[in-house]
């Protein structure tokens, strides 16, 4: 099957250049270039994009509101947004990550290690790097304005465990080798989580992770 991919970004070169990328893979095609986001919403809906590739900072509506936009609407439920980011000067990530995105990938990437994270997010999955993504949220926390929450107590002991270990960027696998379970015992465990805690994927449960405290910066 061709994922569709929609490239957002203001930067006409850098756009230019994903979508050489994008188009040199025989299973994706670009269907859409977007220079603002509000673009990116438009075109994510007429041109029945598979993934957003969604820059943070862009005129006219950033690519957070876009991604909200997109995770919102019904009609694109089957859409998937994939933010580009730079560790070091985007402060913003978290809130894409709360906002529906599945995952973030640094601009300076390896042109593979890009197709590939567009194939695992357009699968289903959430792409989530263990390091950054505790620096990443570890600076959200340290902000005044981070939200205090309190924890999912509706999880079970078990359950709090795997969430743990889902915050600390473990996939399905490696949580069951950790917790001494099957891999599908695993996936379902989160499957589970993802439902009483109303998360649209895992992405979204490494927030609640860190925002409730079951996993902390450092205790990675």
């Amino acid at each position: 099957m061709t994922i569709r991919v929609l490239l957002a970004d203001d930067q006409t070169l850098v756009r230019e250049a994903f979508a050489m990328l994008v188009e040199s893979a025989r299973d994706m095609e670009v269907v859409g270039q977007a220079a603002t986001g509000r673009q990116a919403v438009e075109l994510a809906r007429s041109g029945r994009a598979d993934l957003v590739l969604m820059d943070i900072r862009m005129p006219d509506l950033d690519g957070i509101e876009a991604t909200r936009l997109i995770a919102a609407d019904d009609d694109l439920a089957g859409v998937r947004v994939l933010i580009l980011t730079t560790y070091d000067t985007d402060e913003y990530i978290v809130d894409a990550l709360r906002a529906g995105a599945s995952g973030f990938l640094v601009k300076d990437t390896r042109p593979a290690e890009l197709l590939d994270a567009i194939r695992t997010v357009a699968a289903g999955d959430s792409l989530l790097s263990p390091g950054p993504t505790a620096r990443l949220i570890e600076r959200f926390l340290r902000s005044p304005s981070a939200p205090a929450t309190g924890g999912p107590e509706c999880l079970s002991e078990r359950e709090r465990e795997v969430l743990g270990l889902v915050g600390r960027g473990l996939n399905n696998t490696e949580i069951a080798e950790v917790l001494g379970l099957s891999p599908l015992t695993a996936k379902t465990h989160v499957s589970r989580i993802m439902g009483k805690l109303a998360a649209r994927d895992r992405a979204q449960l490494v927030i609640v992770a860190y925002e409730s405290g079951i996993v902390t910066p450092g205790n990675i």
